[in-house]
């Protein structure tokens, strides 16, 4: 067996397009009836791709009604095994008439592939496919191999496969675990992530009255819920919109590569005229990536399509906590539970619900099978310099493997750079990047271990 660097490789890009054309087919929407079918098919193609590259391939069901398909191949010699991972579901396209193209027909425009799931999950998976086959051109591996492909990561809601890894650890046990589910910082920018932070969802509700009371008899001394939420809210925040918790600490520092503050504008869409959050002293990598962030993503009272002349009564709001590497979710979430407590006015009720909580994720770059693998990536790109950043979102399937195999070297990286725009209308991947980081996987895959 020949040991390859990563410039050897050679990608098929006809190869790659034909695999992800009929991936991106697959309208494989989790957990929505009238998408079943389309759910199945996306999982019966990854199915037959994988026993074609000659893996013996099992479905497992999970407890979200969506299977996980694990492919493996056993070691030889007493090799190493590395898994890798990516997902077959996508999120909604919503209104596919606000797309340029057809959602579901992968088109190339200017150099780019549109079409959902282009990026993320199913150009990961395309660009395991390719590694897979590559490798297998070149000589082949002594690893051991598991390629794992979940159906529920974006909508399941129940982590499902968090607990068939509970229940079946065997299935999973690997050495090294590369996750491809994140991305580069910029296009043609060798990028490992290494840090994710944890989550959490908080319900906030306050009831101030018995029943809306009219606000021309009322209004100026009943108590507004609303007005109160609001309240809730702004306590939660400085002057410069930093967030700020009650006994948390919120002015940690990035260490990491930075976050240039005109391309995270850019990458964030923020308005021309709007400012970001934050003072000159605050980095954008500070703020996403090394302090805990809270962000109202939803709020109710009364729709204004249906005000009355009326103070309310109750008022709802859903708040998103991110938590860095380094401090505890759950921990953080019970401070901001005391926060709103405490900062609740005028005697309220309020109530408040924590759901979702997951933990974070930090690994090494420096050791083992990520610094391996930051070598091909860098070797794939021709770089002189691997970028090392963080992430503000979370995927709590890495604490569950962290947890469950803690001497395993976990490896975050992957297709999914800004121009991207995952999860929005146009979606789309760089081909190059599939190709670069496919080349870089197949290189890892002949020089991890020896």
């Amino acid at each position: 067996m020949t040991e390859q660097t990563a410039q050897h490789f050679s990608p098929r890009r006809d190869r790659i397009f034909k695999d992800l054309s009929e991936l991106v087919a697959f309208n494989s929407v989790h957990s929505t009836p009238a998408l079943a079918d389309q759910h199945e098919a996306a999982c019966a193609w990854t199915v037959e791709a994988l026993q074609a590259l000659g893996l013996d391939v099992t479905r497992y069901p999970t407890v979200d009604d969506a299977d996980t398909i694990v492919g493996k191949r056993e070691p030889i010699n007493g090799a190493p095994t590395v898994l890798l991972y990516s997902h077959y579901d996508v999120v909604p396209a919503n209104n596919p008439e606000a797309w340029t193209s057809d959602p579901f027909e992968l088109t190339e425009r200017d150099g780019r592939w549109y079409g959902r799931g282009a990026a993320d999950c199913k150009g990961n998976l395309a660009m395991h496919l390719e590694a897979l086959r590559m490798l297998e051109e070149n000589g082949g591996t002594d690893l051991g191999l598991k390629v794992v492909v979940e159906g529920s990561e974006e909508l399941g809601g129940d982590d499902g496969l968090g607990k068939l890894i509970e229940e079946k650890p065997e299935v999973f046990e690997a050495d090294a675990i590369l996750i491809a589910d994140t991305g580069n910082m910029a296009a043609g920018v060798p990028t490992l992530t290494t840090s994710l932070r944890g989550g959490a969802q908080v319900k906030v509700t306050v009831e101030t009255l018995a029943n809306q009371a009219h606000s021309g008899n009322f209004g100026g001394g009943a108590p507004d819920a609303a007005h109160a939420l609001m309240v809730i809210a702004t306590s939660l925040f400085d002057e410069h919109g930093r967030t700020t918790i009650d006994g948390v600490d919120t002015t940690a520092k990035w260490d990491g590569d930075a976050y240039d503050r005109e391309t995270f504008r850019t990458d964030a869409t923020v308005l021309e005229g709007v400012q970001l959050l934050g003072t000159v002293d605050d980095e954008p990598a500070d703020l996403v990536w090394a302090r805990p962030a809270v962000t109202m993503i939803g709020f109710t009272s009364t729709p204004v399509a249906e005000a009355l002349n009326a103070v309310n009564a109750r008022a709802e709001a859903q708040f998103n906590l991110r938590v860095p590497a380094g401090q505890s979710t759950a921990e953080i979430a019970q401070k901001m539970e005391e926060h709103i407590k405490a900062h609740t006015p005028w005697g309220a009720k309020v109530e408040v619900d924590i759901s979702g909580v997951n933990e974070p994720f930090a690994t090494n770059p420096e050791a083992g099978a990520v610094a391996t693998l930051g070598e091909c990536l860098q070797e794939a790109y021709g770089a002189d310099e691997l970028a090392v950043v963080g992430s503000g979102g979370s995927i709590p399937l890495t604490i569950t493997l962290q947890n469950t195999f803690p001497d395993a070297e976990i490896a975050l990286f992957g297709v999914e750079e800004p121009q991207c725009g995952i999860h929005g209308v146009d979606e789309s991947v760089d081909p190059t990047e599939i190709e670069r980081i496919a080349a870089a996987e197949a290189a890892f895959l002949q020089r991890y271990g020896k």
